[in-house]
């Protein structure tokens, strides 16, 4: 924008948004005149200001004789505005409890996420997304290696905080099942309770000594080397995803398919959602984040908002990140949205005693 909207712009922009937000139709003066603004403003100043609006890049025309409908940066104005009008107390109580309820018995690291994602899900139009990284400074409660074909094994990681963890391994070498299983009980048997960067080094200190001497510790390095990424990094993360039919049921004009098309592909790409959310929610910062334009990052993601949380989710060290999210369309409740991510991210985060969260926006 070239120069700041008018408090009336705003007004205009904010009752736009939520006429849209509500029907999906694109709006006209003459309504506005008559809903909003109860004829307190004439349809002719009203279009005016559309006008302005427009021209600042606020408002689309998607049709010549249509009316207007909020851009990208009418969303982002309107949630900024949302940070200075909190919803009533009993909205936010009543919320607040329904989580809390969707929450009761729930037990460990892997459940809490999927549940989240169930929550979250529920309370919005869109798709719950909830994903924990097994950090290598985890520690091992067991593993067990199954042959899937030939030079590919399939390895379950169970760490202390109840994560558990498959990864498909490419060999340059055959294992029989008798070798998998006896490198599976080598390490479960000298590293249990160890933590998972440490196992590594100590398999490369063993296997330097007595090289010669133990053919199964050979195998379990072998093995544990292609479980846990080079370099000591964390295993793949986990993610949970509920609500994907939340996006399919919305009603979808004909040129919408073939993005619905390629938005389903991202999702069910689940490397893809976890990068997306890497690359959003900064953790140190601890906010709610609420991202547009999420399609320069994904051409699939176009026309749809993240609203997203880092979420802390091992109790026990507090070194377990995860993140916790609404991907949902622009038409939502963000209100609603907002505060239901941001108060399940302090459920996660309220063990480890940390600050609640803020809202920032993502330009």
């Amino acid at each position: 924008m070239s120069k700041p909207i008018t408090t009336r712009q705003r007004e205009i922009l904010t009752a736009i948004v939520e006429s849209y937000i509500a029907t999906g139709e694109p709006v006209s003066s003459g309504a506005l005149a008559r809903s909003a603004f109860a004829s307190s403003l004439s349809s002719a100043t009203i279009r005016n200001e559309m006008a302005e609006l427009a021209d600042a890049g606020l408002l689309d025309q998607p049709h010549t004789s249509a009316g207007r409908v909020p851009s990208a940066g009418a969303f982002r104005l309107y949630v900024e505005g949302l940070t200075g009008s909190q919803p009533a107390g009993k909205q936010r109580t009543a919320l607040q409890s329904h989580i809390d309820t969707s929450f009761a018995g729930v037990a460990g690291a892997s459940a809490l996420l999927e549940r989240t994602s169930h929550v979250l899900a529920a309370l919005s139009s869109g798709v719950g997304l909830a994903i924990g990284a097994a950090a290598a400074t985890d520690m091992l409660e067991h593993i067990h290696f199954s042959r899937l074909a030939p030079r590919r094994v399939l390895a379950v990681v169970v760490t202390h905080s109840g994560v558990v963890r498959d990864r498909v391994l490419s060999l340059d070498q055959e294992l029989s099942a008798v070798q998998l299983e006896t490198a599976a009980n080598f390490l479960n048997r000298h590293f249990r309770g160890w933590n998972l960067d440490r196992v590594r080094d100590e398999l490369a200190r063993r296997i330097a000594q007595e090289r010669s001497a133990y053919q199964q510790l050979a195998d379990a390095t072998a093995l544990w080397s292609h479980t846990l990424p080079a370099g000591g990094a964390a295993l793949e993360p986990s993610i949970f995803i509920d609500g994907v039919a939340n996006l399919i049921s919305l009603p979808q004009i004909p040129e919408d398919r073939i993005r619905l098309r390629q938005m389903l592909a991202a999702l069910e790409e689940k490397q893809r959602l976890i990068e997306l959310l890497n690359a959003y929610v900064d953790a140190p910062q601890g906010s709610v984040r609420v991202v547009f334009d999420l399609d320069r990052k994904d051409p699939g993601m176009a026309g749809l908002v993240l609203i997203a949380a880092p979420a802390r989710v091992s109790p026990a060290s507090g070194e377990q990140l995860g993140a916790v999210a609404i991907l949902g369309p622009r038409r939502m409740n963000y209100q609603s949205a907002i505060d239901a991510v941001g108060y399940v991210a302090q459920l996660l985060h309220r063990m480890d005693g940390m600050d609640p969260v803020t809202l920032s926006t993502q330009h």
